[in-house]
């Protein structure tokens, strides 16, 4: 895999694009957005899919599988870190001199005109960004906007808005979120995570406080987490809000009731405002807190913001429902840090409403999974019932010797409840024939876990059957 590289000068204009890999999440997003805002736009992805067939018929030519005939007389190449070395539209772009730059500096060129909203943190942030988008297009602002996952409601993770402000995603996992000249920024942990590319855990909190003091106008900042409250002390920045549970929280969440949906109440400048939202779990509640306080930090109404936030339906792969057979359902969730794991499964124990929680987990990245075994087991085996592990998706990654899913599954005190499966179907098969009426199925992981519903879906079907 290349190394994220951003000392390639930007160019002043951009010409025509070319992106490589354009059916990821993140860059056909932005890519959809270079084709709104009228510049020509090309791309290749190694296979099929949605994004594909979102951006073909926008106008863009995707071709399948990477060629250097692929680039054409594109002007600038976009790439992510997750292309090798030897990819051919990357090696035929430098040998041309053809300028090379990070998704994120595109997005960055995109953006620089606008008032940047910019959400961060090892986990949360693609919720919190989608309850601000969807509580600004409530509130008639029209943001534009760059999503890590599809906004529910509005069907899309990236749209070209009329408004003045612009609501982006900002990954922190390479550095790439220090690119943005931010005017607000909504930092929503800092769980060490990343320390692959950052090296300590130091050097990981001091991007993000670099992050923060570069907002111009406010930073919104959890009074919760111990990584986010060490450096809270540490910013410079001119204006900072803090949201969470703390006593001393600008944005204090309090009175939280969480069962199939989460109600709770936001005391903001003496008043008291209740809610409840259409999404379960307290980490949606933290979530809402965190984005009340960028509303609010951006002159919006207090009670209009919270009404206008109590709409997010939620995003795609959130725990996301996907399907109900034998009186089993079956979630998906995009959880991949132990701390999000915890977050995941209280909330479906306030969906299970007595049944058991069975998630089949895909861990994602192999340093991930060498560095987290341990905290992972002890997350699933507190708070599911029993445990389902597939390979590890590596992502950008290469293998790593002796690191594999199976790793997680040894740390687990009670061996009983936790099986280790090399192959989906085993694990869709095992998962079926020992859930029962009541109880959640939830794939969960950052890789491509969800392509086991369909196989999980038919397992049930199947026991169903062979029991009647």
């Amino acid at each position: 895999m290349i190394k994220s590289d951003f000392s390639q000068q930007v160019p002043d204009e951009l010409g025509s694009v070319h992106f490589v890999g354009i059916g990821g999440a993140g860059m056909s997003g932005i890519a959809a957005l270079f084709v709104d805002a009228g510049i020509p736009v090309t791309g290749s992805d190694a296979r099929e899919g949605a994004t594909v067939e979102a951006l073909r018929a926008k106008g863009v030519s995707v071709a399948i599988g990477h060629d250097a005939a692929n680039i054409g007389a594109a002007d600038t190449l976009v790439v992510t870190g997750a292309i090798s070395e030897d990819n051919p539209e990357y090696r035929a772009a430098r040998d041309r001199g053809t300028p090379i730059i990070h998704r994120a500096q595109a997005l960055a060129w995109l953006t620089r005109q606008d008032r940047l909203v910019a959400v961060a943190g090892a986990h949360g942030k693609t919720t919190s960004t989608a309850m601000i988008v969807t509580a600004l297009k409530a509130l008639g602002a029209d943001p534009s906007f760059v999503n890590g996952g599809v906004i529910r409601s509005l069907g899309v993770s990236a749209a070209y808005g009329s408004g003045e402000v612009f609501v982006v995603e900002a990954d922190e996992s390479d550095g790439s979120f220090l690119l943005y000249d931010t005017s607000v920024v909504l930092v929503t942990n800092v769980d060490p995570d990343h320390l692959d590319h950052y090296g300590s855990r130091e050097a990981f909190e001091e991007a993000f406080i670099s992050f923060a003091d570069a907002a111009d106008e406010l930073v919104v900042i959890s009074s919760d987490d111990p990584g986010a409250v060490d450096i809270t002390s540490r910013l410079s920045a001119r204006r900072v809000l803090t949201f969470g549970t703390d006593a001393s929280a600008d944005v204090r969440l309090h009175s939280v009731e969480s069962g199939a949906t989460v109600s709770f109440t936001l005391s903001w400048e003496g008043f008291d405002h209740a809610v409840e939202m259409k999404v379960a779990g307290m980490h949606n509640a933290i979530n809402a807190a965190g984005a009340f306080a960028v509303l609010v930090g951006l002159g919006f109404d207090p009670r209009r913001s919270l009404d206008a936030i109590a709409g997010f339906e939620g995003a795609e792969r959130r725990f996301e429902f996907r399907g109900e057979v034998r009186g089993v359902r079956v979630f998906d969730d995009f959880a991949h840090h132990p701390t999000e794991v915890e977050a995941a499964l209280s909330g479906a124990r306030g969906v299970a409403a007595g049944g058991r929680v069975i998630p089949i987990f895909q861990p994602h990245l192999f340093t991930r999974t060498r560095d987290m075994a341990g905290e992972f087991a002890q997350a699933f085996e507190r708070l599911a019932d029993h445990t389902v592990i597939v390979p590890i998706y590596g992502a950008r990654q290469d293998p790593l010797p002796g690191v594999t899913g199976a790793l997680i599954a040894e740390q687990f005190g009670d061996p009983d409840v936790v099986r280790y499966f090399d192959g989906w179907q085993q694990a869709a098969e095992y998962a079926a024939s020992i859930a029962r009426e009541g109880d959640l199925l939830v794939p969960m992981g950052g890789g491509d876990i969800h392509l086991i519903i369909p196989q999980l879906l038919a397992a049930l079907d199947s026991v169903g059957r062979d029991s009647a």
